[in-house]
Parts: structure tokens; C-alpha cells; sequence
């Protein structure tokens, strides 16, 4: 009888703590949203700004000197360098400007590259809110890069991979324009979104 109790308290102590981390996630990921929405509404104004400063006919200073380091705008402690969107998910976020495990819980980070010189690669949580819906996208998906200085980039989906969760050397090579990646629930791989850069 004694070993039944114990069994018994046991198990509810096992789904009184199961219970306690699906509640933190999910309050964490309502913080991830709220975070990355807040800064999203003062980047959109930085954009709009310069968007409407940049003349007609203009040449972007990017494409004069593709070795330009993406400026990047001080929002509540955090540096951004623009506004990634995909639309097929109904998703406009805010890209920090370098990744940490820190920075990652607020918003999606810039892994390595830039949009500049066609070899950016983008980390994000597998939040609902940030990347976890990234396999729904599909060969030919539209997605769009906006940086702080009104430059608007877009990108055609053109494969999706599952890769090892230490295969940094496969995520960072190819001749990718824009990776996307988040890893899998557990951690154990990581979904990998390859776009191409459309003329």
C-alpha cells in the first residue's frame, strides 16, 4: 500500500511539473510575440522614413558597395537590421542584427551574411510567433527582407531541409541568397527554409 502512495505521488508530481513547463512556454512565447511586435512598430516608422528620403531613380548605396555593413537601428536594447515578412504565414518580424540565445528569445537574429551580398542566413525560436511554422512553406512562397534603410529585398522559397543539429558548414554554404532555420521541438535537427533572390 505504502509503495502505491509513493507510485502514486510520483506520477501526480510528474504531471503537476508537466503542467508547469507547458505554461512557461507558452506565457514565453506570448513574451517572444509582445516583444517582437513593440519593436516592429517603431522599425516600420524607421523604414517608412527612409523609404520616403530615398529620391526616384536612386541608386541604393548597397548595390554601389555591396561590402556595406547593414546599418543597424537601437531599439529597446536590442540593434535590428530590418523587417523580414512571410506572407504565406501571415508573419512580419523584426531581425536583430547578431544572434545570441538571449537575443533569439525576443525576436529572429541574423546568423551570418547579408542581404547585401546575397548570403544571409536568419535563426529564429520554433515559436508559433517567430519560425515554428516555417515547414508549412512551400517551393515558390514569397518572402520579403526590408532593411533600415528602406531597401526592399525579395526572395522565392526554393527548398526546404532538415539538417543536423552541428551542420553549421551546411547551413552557412550553397549558393543560397536567404536561409531560413529554427529547430525542431526537442532540438535534435533543425528546419532549413533556402530561398533565391527574384529579379
Amino acid at each position: 500500500q505504502r509503495k502505491g502512495t509513493r507510485l502514486m505521488s510520483g506520477g501526480l508530481l510528474l504531471i503537476a511539473g508537466a503542467l508547469l513547463l507547458a505554461c512557461f512556454n507558452l506565457w514565453d512565447e506570448q513574451r517572444a510575440a509582445n516583444s517582437a511586435g513593440e519593436a516592429l512598430q517603431e522599425l516600420e516608422v524607421v523604414c517608412s522614413e527612409q523609404a520616403e528620403t530615398t529620391e526616384p531613380g536612386e541608386i541604393p548605396d548597397y548595390l554601389l558597395a555591396p561590402d556595406l555593413e547593414m546599418p543597424a537601428v537601437e531599439e529597446d536594447g536590442g540593434d535590428y537590421i530590418g523587417v523580414l515578412e512571410l506572407p504565406l504565414l501571415g508573419l512580419e518580424l523584426p531581425v536583430m542584427e547578431s544572434w545570441s540565445y538571449p537575443d533569439l528569445r525576443v525576436a529572429p537574429c541574423r546568423y551570418s551574411g547579408s542581404a547585401y551580398q546575397d548570403d544571409m542566413v536568419v535563426a529564429a525560436h520554433n515559436y508559433k510567433s517567430h519560425f515554428g511554422r516555417l515547414k508549412e512553406l512551400r517551393p515558390g512562397d514569397e518572402v520579403r527582407f526590408t532593411d533600415m534603410e528602406g531597401n526592399v529585398f525579395r526572395y522565392a522559397v526554393a527548398d526546404l531541409e532538415t539538417l543536423g543539429k552541428y551542420d553549421v558548414e551546411k547551413m552557412t554554404s550553397g549558393d543560397w541568397d536567404l536561409t531560413l532555420f529554427t529547430c525542431t521541438y526537442g532540438g535534435k535537427s533543425r528546419v532549413t527554409v533556402r530561398c533565391q533572390r527574384m529579379v
